[in-house]
């Protein structure tokens, strides 16, 4: 499949949408399933006409799990426009959309986690640079948890209750397994250690792809807990927003 022309997306309303829903419909037998509840944009290299290819993949992740909150708040904002709370006068400050990478960029260097040469520049940002600008930009507190190498398995009840309780989605990333990605689900299956995760991962380069082309090509899949990087940690960011 060849790749489209790069256009500016920045409203989430452009993109595809809660891409992993097919995936809870496949069949794996014998297994309890908690996932992501709410709405998202699946945000990914040059969906809006940057080039971040190499070193947007945290920024991309970040986005989606914004997505989810913009279109949590969408829902839930008070009916009376005369009305509004705390949280819809940050969040109406900072944005009324999903930030773009610049505009995270400045919200970094503004809360004076990141030098003002951090502006324009193509530096990663991990787990904990997304948990401060979730807070910042729509005061939404999160937890990060550090998981040490091989010790992945440990943290899966966390990850299920997490679902249970919050329903957003989980952002992932680590040292020797460094690519950003996102936890949208979890299944555990009868068999001892059967365990999955829905991982939704922003590396694609493909412009105006559907969730079928994407499910196709495991741009979003069921991975196996063992399919993981034994020799990496992994950072995990939690947000803690109910759906």
């Amino acid at each position: 499949m060849s790749m489209s022309p790069v256009k500016s997306t920045k409203f989430p309303d452009e993109l595809p949408h809660d891409i992993h829903r097919d995936l809870l419909n496949e069949s794996l037998e014998n297994c309890k399933v908690e996932a992501v509840k709410g709405t998202y944009a699946y945000y990914h290299y040059l969906c809006d006409g940057v080039d971040d290819r190499g070193w947007g993949c945290g920024y991309r992740t970040l986005q989606t799990m914004c997505s989810w909150i913009h279109y949590h708040k969408q829902k839930n904002r008070t009916k009376s426009k005369n009305e509004t709370t705390n949280n819809d006068k940050i969040y109406d400050k900072i944005t009324g959309h999903v930030p773009s990478i610049s505009e995270v960029q400045h919200a970094l260097v503004s809360m004076g986690d990141k030098e003002h040469s951090f502006m324009g520049s193509k530096e990663w940002i991990g787990s904990f640079e997304i948990s401060i600008c979730i807070d910042y930009v729509y005061d939404v507190p999160c937890r990060i948890v550090h998981v040490p190498q091989g010790q992945l398995v440990n943290h899966i009840q966390s990850i299920n209750e997490h679902f249970q309780k919050y329903g957003s989605p989980i952002m992932m990333g680590g040292d020797n397994d460094n690519s950003s990605k996102g936890i949208f689900g979890i299944a555990r299956c009868n068999q001892e250690n059967c365990i999955y995760l829905i991982i939704i991962d922003p590396h694609c380069t493909f412009i105006d792809s559907d969730p079928n082309f994407l499910v196709k090509n495991k741009w979003v899949d069921w991975r196996r807990i063992d399919d993981f990087d034994n020799y990496s940690f992994y950072n995990l960011c939690f947000p803690l927003l109910s759906s």
